[in-house]
């Protein structure tokens, strides 16, 4: 995919300039950065294309950054004037030290309350078809096999990855996004094959029992997530073809269009599956073992194929859902794992084991999120999402979608 991680061969002061407007992150070109030392000009440097820059130093040592605000684009500002000029920024021997410049808006906002509540309900649609994709898988398995997959996660940051390896590593193919979405799911789909053979089989042949194999997911999970920062690196990065997008307005909401993307072929998608489970064969098998493997077995369904099938499904789900989040936020080592709590409360709210259940709450849980920043500061917005797990957990214990059991 990408190289391993470099390591520096000198001194230098960098970054990435970024605009975020609300779950926006656009990068700013043309944007000139001087770095001083004592008062005396050491270099200076404009931002890319991508928003990167970089001015070499001679050394070691106190450096002072600033930023020539009249260089900024029209609409974008400095949200905090007294990071203007940063003094004080400190560079060790071989380091290339990053810093970072607070952008955003650049004139008061005059958004009235209808359009700012429209603008945040798509990009809680957007983020609720994201969960729900990566949540149907997690809830397939765990009907199919009873196993809670931590290591889920990385599936999704393994389609986000892989999608930006066919589309703009140097050392890929570099398609259209369009085209290397496919392969990415194919990806996905071949590893949730390889797990299911080459782990969860043999260990299920062995009668390891479930908690066991959840803490194996669990060391799984670690090793493929440290495994992505060795061979993609820690910085996050954006799809070159998508990166930037110009917000249309659509009934006086401001949107972008991959938000309206991501939204109408993840619904395309989830239709399919249900379609899937209904009408196909192995989709009823699906279901059947979901509802009792042992009655199924009896019945002439091979068990082994259909889980076979589900953790195939699942992982190109998944894929396919990493590549959406990387496509409207940025492709990150640990994506998928900053994604895990929301799928977790999406398939509980909706009803453990059930997909249809982890759709609707996808949903319910992304549109939730967002809209919370109404109320509450954005740095609270997981916080109430899970808080409304809880307020329906403790009316419908079985949730949304669940049946009830009888215990005892």
């Amino acid at each position: 995919m990408m190289p391993l991680a470099s390591f520096a061969t000198g001194e230098s002061i960098g970054g990435t300039l970024i605009q975020r407007l609300g779950d926006e992150k656009l990068p700013v070109e043309g944007v000139i950065i001087t770095v001083s030392q004592d008062g005396n000009e050491i270099g200076s440097g404009d931002s890319g294309a991508d928003g990167k820059w970089e001015i070499p130093v001679p050394g070691a040592g106190i450096y002072q950054v600033s930023l020539d605000t009249s260089t900024l684009p029209e609409g974008v500002a400095l949200t905090d004037p007294d990071k203007e000029a940063l003094s004080d920024v400190k560079v060790r021997d071989g380091q290339s030290k990053k810093v970072i410049f607070p952008l955003g808006e650049g004139v008061v906002s005059t958004v009235s309350m209808y359009q700012r509540v429209g603008a945040l309900f798509i990009a809680g649609l957007k983020l609720g078809a994201i969960i729900a994709l990566s949540a149907v898988g997690l809830s397939l398995v765990f009907g199919v096999t009873g196993l809670v997959n931590f290591a889920h996660a990385e599936m999704v940051t393994l389609g986000a990855i892989a999608a930006y390896f066919f589309h703009a590593s140097a050392l890929g193919p570099r398609w259209p996004l369009v085209i290397a979405i496919v392969p990415a799911v194919l990806v996905g789909a071949g590893f949730g094959w390889i797990q299911e053979r080459s782990l969860w089989r043999p260990l299920r042949n062995r009668h390891t029992g479930l908690v066991a194999m959840m803490v194996v997911s669990i060391g799984l999970s670690f090793a493929l997530r440290n495994l992505f920062l060795i061979i993609f690196g820690g910085e996050p990065r954006a799809y070159p073809d998508f990166a930037g997008q110009p917000p249309i307005e659509i009934l006086g909401i401001s949107m972008v269009p991959k938000q309206l993307l991501t939204i109408a072929i993840s619904l395309i998608v989830l239709a399919g599956v249900g379609i899937f489970l209904q009408k196909s064969r192995a989709g009823t098998a699906m279901r059947a073992v979901s509802d009792d493997a042992d009655l199924a077995e009896s019945s002439g369904i091979n068990v082994n194929r259909i889980i076979l099938i589900t953790w195939t499904l699942a992982g190109g789900l998944a894929a396919l859902g990493g590549t959406f989040f990387g496509l409207n936020e940025a492709v990150q080592w640990d994506m998928g794992f900053k994604l895990l709590l929301l799928i977790f409360a999406a398939v509980v709210l909706g009803g453990l084991g059930t997909a249809y259940g982890a759709m609707v709450g996808g949903f319910i849980v992304g549109v939730a999120v967002e809209m919370s920043t109404l109320i509450f500061p954005n740095e609270l917005k997981t916080a109430v999402g899970l808080a409304l797990l809880i307020v329906i957990l403790l009316a419908k214990p079985q949730g949304l979608l669940g049946t009830k059991e009888r215990i005892g």
